[in-house]
């Protein structure tokens, strides 16, 4: 756009971290964690997940949520280790980079530049069908649901939704903040009724298969098999990603050191509390068989809430589908944040071309980036919908691969990165070695078992290509696209690969006299 400003140059001289034009200094932790609920999507997420997690591992649910947590976690605290550190709106893209070259920190970027932008346009989608089934609702008119399976109305109210959402992320973040404080608290407030009255009809006897509560349903070990533990524990994952956008926004923040990394602890802990209470009200109210309602019915999986929302919560029933709706509208809206400020770093270090570093001079937000993800975005979205309305479901078993590929890469990257210091103290031990390692290699272990799946046509809507499951090709080809890409800029911006523009570093071990420096 023609506000933009020119791109701020980088520390090109001598390799080093550099600010990058943003907004510094409007965004608290309160505002962070908001905007960190608000990108995981708990409503949407935990509604389109919950019931393939019951077919594959019963009612140990919430077991495999807490298993799942247990990576993200560890992996936070690696995250917050590199901010501390080295604050820099580039993560993942960034970080790496330091710790092992611009190879593999250009890789990191790509994989969470394209699962970001694989989940934009499966939001923009959920939003559409909730936009009509909450019309649909209200009104009384079960036949305007229908209307979000009109392909060419799906495709423009789809758009329209891409539009505003741009449009918002556009304009400065005390704008989000505003906005996100009221979606937020209005999603948060609607599933913690929903699950106090599932819990209360299932002990009233007004459930649809009642099931005791047990302990049992935190174990673990109770899961029948190990395939069926890796594919929950897939989309375990699923529904915690996005917390990372808290770090993304670093130079932004109050305190850029200090806020983003306890942004991101507040926010996976609070995730996995609301997740658990949701998951133990269903399998009290539904249980996980194949029945009308039961969580492991097919014909409901795709929209658990929606089903139970009104044997749970009569004629209140539309606030759930409001709270979903307004969790995928939300999320679409601050997802935006995370693409767009690797982006902007990547060609603020000269890794993409400079336009992609232009900030707008008025809102003072990475205006280019974020109109470039969101035409990608809408392209896609389209594109796959022409194709086939599986193929949707196809890409969010590819984001959780990409999830593991480039969260594993920066969970190794804080390991390496601070080699130097692993034994100058027990907490660094443990926060910069241990925790991040155990967590990365969590997710290699993911990554590698969902990628042998994925070959099997079976894994995901069934779809292949040559017998070979489209979960697989989809997600080979996100890879063997970005390395291309990465080729390409290899020699049209050799600076970046020569480590002219953002240098390989790592901190001296304090106990050998070193001194760190910012």
């Amino acid at each position: 756009m023609s506000n933009d400003a020119p791109a701020v140059p980088a520390a090109a001289t001598n390799g080093g971290l550099s600010k990058k034009g943003l907004s510094a200094g409007t965004i608290g932790l309160i505002g962070a964690v908001v905007i960190g609920i608000s990108c995981i999507a708990p409503a949407y997420t935990f509604t389109a997940a919950v019931g393939p997690t019951a077919s594959v591992v019963g009612a140990q649910i919430p077991a495999v949520i807490l298993v799942g947590f247990l990576p993200m976690l560890l992996v936070a605290f690696g995250y917050r280790e590199l901010n501390n550190r080295m604050p820099d709106a580039g993560t993942s893209f960034t970080w790496a980079t330091r710790a092992f070259g611009p190879w593999i920190g250009w890789m990191a970027g790509w994989g969470l530049v394209v699962a970001t932008i694989l989940v934009l346009s499966n939001l923009a989608g959920v939003a559409v069908e909730f936009l009509f089934l909450l019309i649909s609702q209200v009104t009384g008119n079960p036949g305007i649901a229908d209307l979000a399976f009109i392909l060419p109305i799906n495709i423009g109210v789809c758009l329209l939704f891409m539009l505003g959402a741009t449009y918002i992320s556009y304009r400065d973040m005390q704008t989000t903040q505003k906005l996100q404080y009221v979606l937020v608290t209005f999603q948060v407030a609607v599933l913690l009724i929903f699950s106090i009255a599932a819990i209360m009809q299932a002990t009233a006897g007004n459930g649809f298969d009642f099931t005791p509560f047990s302990l049992d349903w935190f174990n673990p070990f109770a899961v029948s098999s190990f395939s069926a533990f890796a594919a929950g524990l897939s989309l375990s994952i699923f529904i915690f990603w996005g917390w990372d956008v808290t770090l993304t926004m670093n130079e932004e923040t109050k305190d850029p050191e200090k806020t983003p990394g306890r942004a991101a602890t507040v926010t996976v802990i609070t995730i996995v509390s609301l997740y658990l209470l949701l998951a133990v009200a269903m399998i009290m109210f539904a249980g996980v068989g194949t029945g009308k309602l039961g969580l492991g019915n097919e014909d409901i999986q795709a929209n658990v809430f929606f089903f139970l929302s009104d044997p749970v919560l009569g004629p209140l029933a539309f606030l759930v589908s409001l709270a979903v709706l307004t969790s995928s509208a939300s999320s679409l809206q601050s997802t935006f944040v995370g693409p767009a400020r690797t982006l902007l770093s990547m060609g603020h270090y000269g890794a993409l071309p400079p336009s992609f570093a232009k900030v707008s001079p008025r809102f003072f937000t990475p205006g280019y980036a974020t109109i470039a993800s969101a035409i990608v975005a809408s392209a896609f979205y389209a594109v796959m919908r022409v194709v086939s309305e599986d193929t949707l479901w196809d890409t969010i078993l590819t984001l959780g691969m990409m999830i593991c590929f480039y969260y594993g890469i920066t969970a190794f990257a804080c390991v390496w990165y601070f080699r130097n210091q692993w034994f100058d103290s027990i907490r660094n031990f443990f926060f910069t070695f241990l925790f991040p390692l155990v967590g990365g290699a969590i997710l290699g272990v993911l990554f590698v078992t969902t990628l042998i799946d994925s070959m099997d046509p079976a894994y995901g809507s069934g779809s292949n290509i040559g017998g070979i499951g489209i979960v697989f090709i989809l997600g080979m080809l996100i890879i063997v696209i970005g390395i291309v890409v990465m080729i390409w800029q290899y020699f049209t911006r050799p600076a970046f690969f020569r480590g002219e523009t953002l240098s390989i570093d790592a901190p001296p071990s304090l106990r050998r006299g070193g001194k760190v420096t910012r």
